[in-house]
């Protein structure tokens, strides 16, 4: 009799939802070895180091704690003991053309009240109307889609949902497109232009998108976190509990084939020559990549084929520097809206190239939730700041020139300026990335930097499950459901773990009933079911 043996994982990819899978499969016991390309952990969440400052360069804003804790009560421990999060009391500065501002703020009722100050009673009780309805599309849609473990049509949405299902699915305005739902919902275009933005969280025009993503409203409502150290922590922290359990960890390991016997996953090869076997191979990529063949043939069949130019999501103009500023105070997080938001989103996703006029997100990552600098900011008489602009996935068609690329960026400083915020950016170190220079960092996206657009009613359900069309490759991240984000992408590595456990102890049974003894070799998961 042969002894039974802990199930080989080879993960492709130390991104979130790579770390998430990682923790949760090796606390099972599962032997998880984590292949990156890079020389650290993190994926998107990643740093530039400027004028000798790390700089968050990926994602910056962190909401669904619960997420994490989860992660880190699964292998046994909490989040709390190796990582700070404060809750901030400030979810964002938002500056439009005509100069109004607004802050909104984690309490509900000083947001109100700040909305009855800068906008009038009317549209306070608007706000307070849409913060309802975003609270009842998260209530509905959270169990039995963001955290349910595969996309489902709406009629499936329907199922989960219950008895009084269709008019809960009925009330999330999927059908809508959010534009015209905000548009419908304040009375004030300058709040209905805030709240669109919320299409972009997961790179989508509000304009195309469906009404459903006004549940963000809620989702930050319910906690924006800041991380001690900045937002690459979190990712030293995952691959820290994962390590604890047993996984190991290989950076500057790029993969270049997944291997396979007898049409099923056997493995992975790396670009040196060597060869890693595995029972189960992770790819937590973008879907794109495998689609487009960068895991080889065999793998490349195993997802739909590679996403429409139209289809993708967006990309960034991305800028990371220390400078001195003056004039407009700023907190962590904070929007410059353009003036004409349809004639930017033309720009986009019609003309194809850089925003004449963009709408600018800041990061002020040395301020805290009021807005206070740190010591070492006050001192140096400068800070860091990470601006974001939104960009057509276009960079594998085409190279984003030096002189597009200058002009978007004396326009993003003028939308600032003209907004009363002065930054001394002409001499000030910088790092830049363009949508050219994300298609190189992550092949098969063009730049993309959340998988799908969520462009019309049913774009969310067609992203990709965990498990693939090709036995023992499963996926994970950013382009699988449930989406793009940093607590949608952990809940990815959750589902995909779950995928791979629960078709291990199916196949597991289905052993132990031919072969009474309990001898197991070999894991041979069940067929993929979506």
């Amino acid at each position: 009799m042969t002894e039974k043996r802990s199930i080989r994982v080879a993960i492709v990819g130390a991104g979130i939802a790579g770390l998430a899978a990682a923790a949760r499969l090796s606390a099972e016991g599962a032997d998880v070895t984590v292949l990156e390309a890079s020389d650290g952990p993190g994926g998107k969440l990643s740093t530039a180091v400027v004028a000798g400052r790390t700089i968050d360069v990926g994602p910056t804003v962190l909401t669904m704690r619960d997420v994490f804790d989860e992660v880190f009560a699964a292998a046994g421990e909490r989040l709390d003991d190796h990582l700070t999060l404060v809750r901030s009391p400030t979810i964002a500065r938002h500056v439009f053309a005509d100069g109004g501002k607004l802050d909104l703020f984690a309490d509900a009722a000083r947001s109100e009240a700040a909305i009855r100050e800068f906008a009038g009673e009317r549209s306070a009780r608007e706000f307070a109307a849409f913060s309802r309805r975003a609270r009842d599309v998260h209530e509905t849609l959270s169990p039995i889609f963001m955290r349910a473990p595969r996309p489902a049509g709406p009629l499936g949405l329907v199922a989960r949902a219950g008895a009084g299902g269709l008019p809960a699915i009925l009330r999330i305005g999927a059908q809508t497109t959010l534009w015209r739902a905000l548009a419908a919902e304040f009375s004030d275009p300058r709040l209905a232009q805030l709240f669109a933005r919320y299409a972009t969280y997961n790179g989508s025009s509000p304009f195309l998108a469906p009404a459903t993503l006004m549940l963000i409203a809620e989702v930050e409502r319910a906690g924006v976190w800041l991380v001690e150290g900045g937002m690459h922590a979190l990712a030293a922290a995952l691959a820290g509990l994962a390590e604890r359990r047993g996984a190991r960890f290989r950076y500057g390991a790029a993969v270049e084939v997944a291997e396979t016997i007898s049409g099923r996953a056997s493995g992975v090869r790396l670009a040196s020559g060597e060869r890693i076997p595995a029972d189960v191979v992770l790819a937590n990529c973008d879907a794109g990549a495998i689609a487009a063949g960068l895991f080889g043939r065999e793998a490349q069949g195993s997802v739909d084929p590679p996403l429409k130019t139209d289809e993708r999501s967006l990309s960034a103009l991305t800028l990371a520097l220390v400078a001195r500023t003056s004039g407009l105070p700023l907190l962590r997080h904070n929007v410059f809206f353009s003036a004409d938001y349809r004639g930017e989103f033309d720009d986009i996703l019609s003309r194809r190239r850089l925003p004449e006029d963009p709408t600018v997100y800041v990061c002020a990552g040395d301020r805290d939730g009021e807005g206070r600098l740190s010591d070492e900011a006050r001192a140096a008489g400068t800070e860091r700041l990470f601006l974001i602009v939104n960009a057509p996935a276009d960079g594998d068609i085409r190279t984003f020139r030096a002189e597009e690329v200058e002009r978007c960026v004396t326009a993003a400083f003028s939308r600032l300026e003209a907004s009363g915020l002065q930054v001394a950016w002409r001499d000030a170190p910088m790092v830049r990335s363009t949508p050219s220079d994300f298609a190189r960092r992550f092949p098969g996206t063009g730049g993309a930097l959340y998988g799908r657009a969520s462009h019309g009613s049913t774009a969310s359900f067609r992203r990709p499950g965990a498990r693939t069309r090709m036995p023992g490759l499963y996926l994970c991240g950013g382009s699988a459901h449930p989406g793009a984000g940093l607590p949608m992408a952990a809940l990815s590595g959750k589902i995909a773990s779950d995928a791979i456990l629960s078709d291990r102890a199916s196949t597991s049974r289905s052993l132990r009933a031919a072969m009474p003894g309990g001898m197991w070799t070999r894991f041979r998961p069940t067929e993929p079911s979506g």
